[in-house]
């Protein structure tokens, strides 16, 4: 029985041959980006308390006070959920070792 090998494959690059990129310091890392989710989840608070002040002084709306607080509160379980997949790679990364 004849294998017969596959033709026309363009070579593969070596691991060594391709320069390893730097990261430029306009790119943003992870904790950046972090840093950036909990400034958003910080300010969006901010603007559900003072939505929640105005409704309660009577110069705001209740649906604007709703929606400020949905929005607040949608940001957080997003903020949660992203803390536990990262709490879960961590452990999981740990239990690869032992």
């Amino acid at each position: 029985m004849s294998i017969t090998p596959i033709s026309g494959l363009p070579p593969t690059p070596s691991i060594t041959s391709s320069p390893v990129s730097s990261v430029s310091p306009t790119e943003t890392g992870f904790a950046d980006a972090l840093k950036d989710l909990i400034g958003a989840v910080d300010s969006s608070s901010g603007q559900a308390n003072q939505a929640i002040g105005k409704m309660l002084d009577g110069t705001g709306d209740v649906h604007e006070a709703m929606i400020a607080m949905q929005k607040a509160d949608t940001m957080l379980q997003l903020t949660v959920q992203i803390r536990n997949k990262l709490v879960q790679a961590y452990q999981d990364i740990m239990r690869m070792s032992t």
